[in-house]
């Protein structure tokens, strides 16, 4: 997580640096979500009982468009927990998984019209999940920098609030916990 901070600082620095010497005014904007992730769970030997599958949490982001078509934005998202149940040698035990996962991304931004445009982003992630089990041994926790992509639509309410729906997704799949593939619902207010 250090070295995501300390990556964060650096890109915001040298994007700075670089807006000074630029006539081009960025325009910074914030934003939150609700995030849907699916659960899974491989858990060795055993046989999946149940799990909560799909469940949504918050998300939180900020940027700076650069100018109509480029920009820089930084996220969070926090991969609530979920329960799972699996049946181990005739025996019914329980996990539950946590997680986030945070990306920094570059943005490409196409208008349609005035009221809507599409957007991709491209960047990397980090990305942790842990699972807590009543099974000896079973418990760990994984985390892992790797490529973040997200696909989107947005739609401007007025010239500060808009909409957005997007996919996204953070870095490859692991044995338990939330899928990278998330779907992503929200709103962001430009300054």
């Amino acid at each position: 997580m250090k070295k995501l901070i300390f990556a964060l600082i650096a890109g915001t620095a040298v994007m700075t640096a670089a807006q000074a010497q630029s006539t081009i005014t960025p325009r910074p904007y914030v934003g939150i979500g609700a995030s849907g992730a699916d659960r899974e769970y491989n858990v060795p030997g055993a046989a999946m009982v149940d799990n909560d599958g799909y469940k949504f949490s918050g998300k939180v982001f900020g940027g700076a468009e650069l100018n109509d078509n480029f920009g820089v934005e930084a996220g969070y998202t926090d991969f609530r927990k979920a329960r799972g149940t699996y049946n181990l040698n005739g025996t019914t035990a329980s996990t539950e998984s946590d997680g986030y996962g945070a990306y920094i991304a570059g943005t490409a931004r196409a208008p349609l019209n005035d009221k809507f445009s599409v957007y991709g982003k491209l960047g990397v992630a980090h990305t942790k999940a842990e699972l807590d089990s009543a099974t000896p041994g079973l418990s760990r926790s994984e985390s892992d920098n790797g490529a973040y992509g997200a696909l989107g639509m947005q739609y401007n309410v007025s010239q500060q609030v808009s909409l957005i729906a997007e996919y996204e997704r953070y870095g490859k799949k692991k044995d338990f916990g939330p899928k990278p593939d998330v779907f992503t619902v929200g709103a962001k207010y430009q300054f």
